[in-house]
């Protein structure tokens, strides 16, 4: 059994982080043939490919709820906590909504000691605290593979309620935080990243995306469309918000001569 002070985390997983999602295109596939009964009670489901889900409580309260969880990215375990942790409530910032409170996901193998899970946890704990939650309890299972995530809920309006539809030709895109994070992530699993690139990658992956949330509020009270940037990748989730929005969509973001067009 590791002692847990030398552990290399990231030596332990075949993919990282949300890399290790399932490919859009397979999961789409698998939805599609589910028959889930419809329920007047869910404003928003897996059928726009949205942050999280909405169910309707009363007249004027919903209920947010997502889950998120993957293997670790860093080696770490505390950064990892508090990575996973911010990965998971950037959902709920996603849709317009405020963290209220959350459980923790843990797979944990048996080879290390159990220090190494303590740090992950604590890791996660402290970045709640940071948004003003506790997480108040989870579920662990004994697995080769370490992974960590929240299942976070909150409350709401409904017209408070951000989703991934709803834009409109002339809108503008705007991003709260810097592409490029799992190529830097990539690369530095391969050994091939700059200490300096891969700092700033884990500070943006554990910075919590409250501040930006706010400054959308601020300005515009409701976004016509608003989605959070993870594992499908910039060009994934903006081809998400095209096609539930049902417009096209020209990126000049990686050169202005060079332009990109996502049709539904």
């Amino acid at each position: 059994m590791s002692d847990g002070k030398n552990v290399k985390l990231t030596s332990m997983v075949k993919t990282s982080g949300c890399a290790a999602k399932l490919a859009p295109a397979l999961l789409r596939d698998v939805l599609e043939g589910l028959e889930n009964p419809a329920d007047p009670r869910v404003l928003v489901g897996f059928e726009t490919s949205d942050d999280a889900a909405v169910l309707r409580i009363s007249e004027d309260l919903v209920m947010i709820q997502t889950v998120d969880f993957f293997p670790p990215m860093v080696d770490d375990p505390y950064v990892f906590g508090q990575i996973a942790a911010a990965n998971a409530m950037s959902d709920i910032y996603a849709m317009g909504a405020v963290p209220l409170s959350a459980l923790s996901l843990v797979c944990f193998p048996a080879c290390l000691d159990l220090s190494v899970l303590g740090r992950i946890l604590q890791g996660g704990i402290d970045k709640a605290c940071e948004a003003g939650i506790a997480i108040s309890g989870g579920h662990t299972i004994s697995d080769p593979t370490p992974k960590y995530g929240l299942c976070v809920s909150a409350v709401a309006h409904p017209d408070d309620i951000w989703r991934n539809y709803g834009a409109v030709p002339g809108d503008a895109i705007y991003l709260t935080k810097p592409l490029g994070v799992g190529i830097v992530n990539t690369a530095a699993k391969g050994g091939a990243a700059s200490e300096s690139a891969f700092g700033q990658a884990v500070e943006s992956m554990r910075r919590l995306n409250a501040s930006a949330a706010d400054a959308v509020r601020k300005a515009c009270g409701r976004p016509h469309a608003a989605t959070d940037v993870t594992g499908f990748g910039f060009l994934g989730h903006l081809y998400e918000m095209a096609s539930a929005s049902k417009v096209s969509v020209v990126d000049s973001v990686s050169s202005p001569s060079s332009y990109q067009k996502l049709r539904r």
